[in-house]
C-alpha cells in the first residue's frame, strides 16, 4: 500500500473473473471491443469523454456489466488525472448496479468499489466543486455498509472526523477523532503508513504541537511500506516541531522532505508547509526560492485545498519579505496558456497570492455555510516569525543511518542480474514516488506531465523492457505529412525515443517506443537508469510534440 497512490493496481486483480464477467452471455461484443480501445486511448480528457459515452452505450443497451466495466475505468482515469471531484456519479452508479445486482461484482471489485467510495467522499476535502449533501449521502451508505464493528469502521470515523474539522466544527471532529485515533485503517482505508501523519496534521490543526509530534513517534511493530515516507511524517511534524522549540528538528526535516518535494509532481499539497516553515522560521530568502520554483505548479494545482493553502503561504512569505525591505525584488512568473511571462516584483505577487487563497476560501465557505476557511487563511496571513534562524543542513547531506558506506547503503543488492519482473518496473517508480497503474496485460502505465508512458515486458519470455510513450498532443489527420516529417527528423536528431505517428481515424497519436534486451537478466540499479531514460526522453518528445505549430 502506498500513500498518495493508493489507487494504483485496482483493476489489474480481477481474480475469479470469467472473460464474459459473472453474468455471462450478457454482454455486447462490440462495446466490450470499444472499452479495449478506450484502456489504449492516452490518459486525459479525450479518454475521459470516450469512456463516459461507453458507460451510456451500455446503460441504453441494457449491458450491465459492461457499464460497470467502463466506468471503474473512468474512476482510475480521473483518479489518475487528479480529478476526484468527478468521481460522485460513477461511484454511485457502480454502486446502484452492484446493489441491484448483487452478482454482479466478484469479490475484489466489491471491495475495490468500497475503496472508490471513500474517495468520493474525500473529494470533499479538496474541491468546493462537491456538494455537501452528496458527501453526506455517500458517507452514510459507507457507514451503513460498513458496519459498527466491521474493519472499515475506523475509516468511516476518520471520515467524519476530518470532515468536522473541515467544516470547522471542531468539537464533533474530536469525538471522531476519539474514535479513530490508534485504530489501524481497513481495506478500504487510507494508507496506514500515513495515519499517523494524518492525525498529526489535526491535532497541529488544533494547537496541540507536543501531541502531533508524539503521534508521528509512536511506532507499531515494523514500518508500513508506504513509498511516501519518510518525508510524508518529516513534513507534517515541521510547523509542529517549530512551534515546540526545536527549530533545529524542523530544520532538518524541512530540507530532507524538500529534497524529495521539489520535483514530486504529487507533492504539491505538501508545499504550504515548507513555505510556511520559511515563513516561520526566518528563512525568507530560501521562501522567496523555494516559491520561485514551485510557482509554475499553481497553475496546474492537484486539487483546490492545495492551490489554497500553497497560495495563502506564498502569501505570506511575500508579506515578511516585504516587511524585511525585499518588496522590490523581481520574481518570474512563466507564461501559461494565454498568459505572458511576467516579473512582478515580491509585493505584486504578494497581492495575487493573496487574491488566489481568498477567492478559493470563499468558495469553500460558500459551499459549506461557513466562514472557515476564510478565518483560517487569514490566521495563517497574521503569523510572524517564531524564532531567529538556525541553520539549515546541507541539501546534499545523506540521509538516514545506511549513510556511513556499510554494505547495505552501498546497495550491493542493486547490482545481482535478475529477470525481469513487473514487480522490479513498479519498484523503480515506487522509489520515484511516481503514480501508476498496472493494467490488465501487466502493463503499467503513468502520466508525466504531457506523457502517458507505458511500461510492459516483450519478447517470448518477457526478457525485454519496452517502453511506449504518447503525447497528450494530437494532430488532425489532415496534418500527416506533417506529423511523419516531425517524427522522421526527431529520429535522425535523436536515438530515443524512436517516434512514429499512429493513426486513429480523424486524429494522430504522436507515440515512441524504447525497446532494450535483457535476456541475460538485468540489475535494479541498471533498470532504474533505463526507466529513468525512458521517462527523460518521453517528456522531452512530448514537449517537442506540444511546441509545434
Amino acid at each position: 500500500m502506498t500513500g498518495r497512490d493508493e489507487f494504483t493496481g485496482s483493476r489489474t486483480n480481477r481474480a475469479g473473473a470469467a472473460p464474459d464477467g459473472p453474468l455471462g452471455g450478457g454482454r455486447l461484443p462490440a462495446l466490450e471491443a470499444a472499452l479495449a480501445d478506450a484502456r489504449d486511448l492516452p490518459d486525459g480528457p479525450d479518454r475521459q469523454v470516450t469512456l463516459e459515452r461507453l458507460a451510456e452505450r451500455a446503460d441504453a443497451a441494457g449491458d450491465v456489466r459492461s457499464g460497470v466495466d467502463a466506468r471503474f475505468a473512468l474512476i482510475e482515469a480521473y483518479l489518475l488525472d487528479g480529478e476526484r471531484w468527478r468521481l460522485v456519479e460513477p461511484v454511485r452508479r457502480c454502486r446502484a448496479a452492484a446493489d441491484h445486482r448483487p452478482e454482479l461484482l466478484t469479490d475484489n471489485e466489491t471491495g475495490l468499489l468500497l475503496r472508490y467510495q471513500r474517495y468520493a467522499v474525500e473529494a470533499l476535502l479538496g474541491t468546493p466543486r462537491v456538494g455537501l449533501d452528496q458527501t453526506r449521502a455517500l458517507l452514510h451508505d459507507l457507514a451503513h455498509r460498513v458496519g459498527t464493528d466491521g474493519p472499515d469502521a475506523p475509516t468511516v470515523a476518520e471520515l467524519h472526523c476530518r470532515i468536522a474539522d473541515h467544516l470547522g466544527d471542531e468539537p464533533t471532529a474530536r469525538h471522531w477523532y476519539e474514535r479513530w485515533s490508534g485504530k489501524r485503517p481497513g481495506p478500504a482505508g487510507g494508507c496506514p503508513g500515513c495515519a499517523s501523519a494524518r492525525r498529526a496534521e489535526l491535532l497541529a490543526g488544533w494547537g496541540e504541537w507536543r501531541a502531533a509530534l508524539g503521534e508521528l513517534e509512536k511506532r507499531d511493530g515494523e514500518p508500513e511500506p508506504c513509498t511516501d515516507q519518510p518525508e510524508r511524517d518529516l513534513v507534517a511534524g515541521l510547523l509542529p516541531a517549530l512551534r515546540a522549540g526545536e527549530p533545529e528538528r524542523a530544520a532538518a526535516a524541512h530540507v530532507r522532505a524538500y529534497r524529495r518535494h521539489r520535483r514530486e509532481p504529487a507533492a504539491f499539497p505538501y508545499l504550504a508547509a515548507h513555505l510556511r516553515f520559511c515563513a516561520l522560521g526566518g528563512h525568507l530568502e530560501r521562501g522567496l526560492t523555494i516559491l520561485t520554483e514551485q510557482l509554475p505548479r499553481l497553475d496546474r494545482p492537484s486539487d483546490d485545498l492545495a492551490a489554497m493553502e500553497f497560495a495563502a503561504a506564498g502569501a505570506l512569505v511575500c508579506t515578511l519579505a516585504e516587511e524585511a525591505g525585499l518588496g522590490g525584488r523581481p520574481l518570474p512568473r512563466p507564461a501559461y496558456g494565454g498568459r505572458p511571462a511576467t516579473e512582478p516584483d515580491v509585493s505584486t505577487l504578494g497581492a495575487l497570492l493573496l487574491g488566489v487563497a481568498s477567492e478559493l476560501a470563499g468558495s469553500f465557505d460558500a459551499r459549506n455555510g461557513t466562514g472557515h476557511h476564510s478565518g483560517r487563511m487569514a490566521a495563517w496571513l497574521a503569523e510572524r516569525p517564531l524564532t531567529a534562524p538556525v541553520v539549515l543542513p546541507a541539501d546534499d547531506e545523506p540521509d538516514g543511518p545506511d549513510a556511513d558506506g556499510s554494505d547495505e547503503a552501498s546497495g550491493s543488492g542493486e547490482r545481482e542480474l535478475m529477470a525481469l519482473t513487473v514487480d522490479m518496473i513498479t519498484a523503480v517508480l515506487d522509489r520515484r514516488g511516481d503514480q501508476y497503474l498496472v493494467e490488465e496485460g501487466d502493463t503499467v502505465v503513468g502520466r508525466w506531465g504531457g506523457v502517458v508512458i507505458q511500461f510492459r515486458r516483450a519478447g517470448e519470455r518477457g526478457e525485454v523492457l519496452h517502453a511506449r510513450a504518447m503525447a497528450a498532443r494530437r494532430l488532425p489527420a489532415t496534418r500527416r505529412s506533417e506529423a511523419y516529417a516531425f517524427c522522421n527528423a526527431w529520429n535522425h536528431d535523436r536515438l530515443l525515443p524512436k517516434a512514429y505517428a499512429h493513426d486513429i481515424g480523424e486524429e494522430l497519436v504522436l507515440a515512441g517506443d524504447v525497446a532494450t534486451d535483457l535476456t541475460h537478466g538485468v540489475a535494479p540499479a541498471q533498470l532504474t537508469v533505463l526507466v529513468d531514460a525512458a521517462i527523460a526522453t518521453g517528456v522531452a518528445y512530448a514537449e517537442a510534440v506540444a511546441a509545434l505549430p
